[in-house]
């Protein structure tokens, strides 16, 4: 096992985790439950499985198409998130504008 990859994979779904929403509904589940037990194991349970899902996806794709293409579509689709939130929203500014 490639211990140094665990460790920066731990670290960086952890740092990222941190104040998600997952984490504040067990947070709000925990505070009106009375089995604490309970709310933990179905929190983990449920990161457990979505991400076993998400490795097992990212697997099957990574080996039915080739490490170039799937640089070139997360390229592509990451330009496409920039420029969506660097032009202006034409459909946000004519909703504000319409209202009184």
């Amino acid at each position: 096992m490639d211990w140094h990859l665990l460790g920066l994979s731990f670290i960086t779904v952890f740092l990222s985790e941190l104040g998600d929403k997952s984490q504040l509904a067990a947070i709000a589940l925990s505070g009106r439950c009375q089995s604490k037990r309970a709310v933990f194991f179905g929190t983990a349970g449920a990161l457990l499985l979505t991400s076993l899902l998400g490795a097992l996806a990212g697997g099957t794709v990574a080996e039915l198409l080739p490490t170039r293409i799937l640089k070139a579509i997360a390229a592509v689709g990451f330009a496409i998130l920039a420029l969506r939130l660097l032009l202006p929203n034409n459909e946000a500014s004519a909703d504000s504008e319409s209202a009184p």
